[in-house]
């Protein structure tokens, strides 16, 4: 995990995933993007990047920065593919959800919001440029998973966030689309809700709001 910073924020702490809670990802035009750029089809793809030495040791923080990543992810493709025809591609698959994104407008005014989405350091150091829409909402407290040196559903992710922002467990609602995720929150104490639909995550934010005593 990265050093601390002194973080001002107000309780509650409402924490969401990014893909597929408030944005639909889609994969699949991620990939065919990525073809478009490598020629590669979706199996060589996986089978060179999407694996434990590649993208999922990047969201586990293994990868020093976003430089280094995308040296990796370079090297690993055979393709000299720019950073921004990446930021460009993963951007292509992303289509915001505006009732999420007026469920985080409402924890903000109960709360501080901040974001935990299981990607690497370039995914970190251009989340504004991947998802722009957030910017408003979440201000500087964009993160991924590298971030915090675990990837979700590991407690670790969870309890390094907790230390980042320096409050209880039972002060923070996190929430992902992902049961196995929901459950590795719960696991260290904080509450956590499978997103469904939209209503159902505002609805569980004014309860969780109601329960730790905040006010609108």
């Amino acid at each position: 995990m990265r050093e601390n910073r002194a973080i001002m924020i107000r309780t509650p702490l409402f924490v969401f995933d990014m893909d597929d809670v408030l944005f639909d990802y889609d994969w699949r035009v991620r990939m065919t993007g990525l073809t478009a750029l490598t020629g590669f089809d979706f199996v060589e793809l996986r089978r060179r990047w999407w694996h434990d030495e590649g993208e999922w040791a990047a969201e586990a923080g293994q990868f020093a920065d976003a430089a280094a990543y995308h040296a990796a992810f370079v090297t690993a493709l055979g393709r000299d593919i720019p950073v921004s025809d990446w930021i460009a591609n993963r951007r292509s698959a992303m289509t915001p959800w505006p009732d999420s994104l007026a469920a985080v407008a409402r924890a903000a005014e109960l709360g501080t919001v901040s974001l935990l989405t299981n990607n690497g350091p370039l995914a970190e150091a251009h989340l504004a440029e991947l998802a722009p829409e957030l910017v408003p909402l979440f201000g500087a407290e964009l993160h991924t998973s590298s971030f915090y040196g675990a990837r979700k559903p590991d407690p670790a992710v969870f309890s390094n966030m907790l230390a980042h922002y320096e409050v209880p467990a039972d002060a923070v609602f996190f929430v992902d689309d992902l049961e196995v995720n929901v459950e590795g929150a719960r696991s260290v104490g904080i509450e956590a809700h499978r997103f469904t639909d939209a209503a159902a995550l505002l609805n569980a934010i004014e309860q969780f709001a109601a329960r730790v005593g905040a006010s609108a």
